[in-house]
C-alpha cells in the first residue's frame, strides 16, 4: 500500500507516460517515414505500458497534459524529431529522483526504469532524419562563417570606420565565400567513396548555413548605419555568440553530445580570431593611413 506522498508521485509519474504516450502517437500519425512511424509506435506502446504498469498501483485514470503534448509536438514538428523527443527526455530530470525512491517500495519498477534507459534511448537513436544525416555540412558552414565573418568584419571595422562600406565589403565577402564553401563540400562529399551523403544536398546544407550566418552577423551594420561601426561590431559579437549558443544547444541535444564543451570552443575561436583581426585592422588603418 502506497502512503498518500508516494501516491502522488506515481500519480505524476502516470500522467507524464499518458502524455508521452499522445505524443509519440500524434508524431507517429504526422510523420511519412514508414521506418520512423514504427518506432514512434513502438515507443508509445512501451509508454502506454509503463502507464498502466502505475495504474495498477493508483487505480486511477489520468488525463495526459494538453500544454505538454501540443508543447513537444510542435518542437518536434519545427526543429525535427529526434531534438523535440530528446528535449522532451531531457526535461524529466525529477524522474530519476522518482525511480531511485519508488524502486525501494515497488521492486517491480525497476522493469520500467530499466526500460525508460535503455529501450527508449535505443529506439530513440535509431529515428532517420536526413538534418541529421547532413548536420556535418550545416556545422561546416556554420562554423567557417562565424570564424571567417566575426575576423572580416572586425578587421574592416578599424580600417574603414564607415559602416555602410563595411556592411558592402562583409556581404560581398561572405556571399563569394558561401559559394567557396559550398562547392568544396560538394567536391569533398562526392570524392568520399563510402559515404551515404548526396553531394548537392551537402552542399546546399552548407551554403544556405553559411549565407544565414553571414546575413545574421551583417544585419547591425545595415539596420544601424547612422551609428558608430564600434557599436555595430560589438552587437555582432553578440550575435555570433547567440548564433553558437542556439546552434550548439540544438545539436548537443539532438546528437547527445556536450554543449559546454563545444559552446566555449567555438565562441573561443570566433572571438579569438575576431580580437586578432581587429588589431590587424588597426595597424592596417595605421600603417597605410586610411581615413574612410
Amino acid at each position: 500500500m502506497l502512503d498518500q506522498n508516494m501516491k502522488k508521485l506515481v500519480l505524476n509519474a502516470q500522467k507524464n507516460e499518458i502524455t508521452e504516450y499522445y505524443i509519440y502517437k500524434k508524431l507517429s500519425k504526422s510523420t511519412k517515414d514508414s521506418h520512423n512511424q514504427n518506432i514512434l509506435n513502438q515507443i508509445a506502446e512501451d509508454e502506454l505500458e509503463h502507464y498502466t504498469f502505475w495504474k495498477q498501483y493508483t487505480q486511477r485514470e489520468v488525463k495526459p497534459s494538453k500544454l505538454k503534448k501540443w508543447f513537444y509536438y510542435l518542437i518536434s514538428r519545427i526543429f525535427g524529431l529526434t531534438f523535440g523527443i530528446r528535449l522532451m527526455e531531457l526535461g524529466e530530470g525529477q524522474a530519476q529522483i522518482f525511480y531511485s525512491t519508488i524502486r525501494k517500495v515497488i521492486p517491480k519498477a525497476q522493469t520500467v526504469i530499466d526500460d525508460e534507459e535503455t529501450h527508449e534511448k535505443q529506439l530513440i537513436s535509431l529515428i532517420d532524419e536526413e538534418l541529421l544525416d547532413y548536420i556535418g555540412s550545416v556545422v561546416l558552414g556554420l562554423n567557417d562563417a562565424l570564424v571567417e565573418l566575426t575576423g572580416a568584419l572586425a578587421g574592416l571595422t578599424l580600417a574603414f570606420q564607415n559602416t555602410q562600406l563595411i556592411a558592402l565589403a562583409g556581404l560581398i565577402t561572405g556571399i563569394a565565400a558561401s559559394l567557396s564553401m559550398a562547392a568544396s563540400e560538394y567536391l569533398a562529399t562526392k570524392s568520399e567513396e563510402k559515404s551515404s551523403k548526396n553531394p548537392l544536398k551537402a552542399a546546399i546544407y552548407t551554403g544556405f548555413a553559411y549565407i544565414f550566418t553571414v546575413i545574421f552577423l551583417i544585419l547591425p551594420y545595415l539596420i544601424l548605419s547612422n551609428q558608430s561601426p564600434l557599436v555595430c561590431l560589438t552587437i555582432t559579437l553578440i550575435n555570433a555568440i547567440l548564433i553558437v549558443f542556439v546552434f550548439t544547444f540544438y545539436i548537443s541535444v539532438a546528437k547527445d553530445l556536450s554543449f559546454q564543451k563545444r559552446f566555449t570552443e567555438i565562441v573561443g575561436i570566433s572571438l579569438g580570431i575576431a580580437a586578432l583581426s581587429f588589431i590587424i585592422g588597426l595597424f592596417v588603418r595605421s600603417f597605410f593611413n586610411i581615413d574612410i
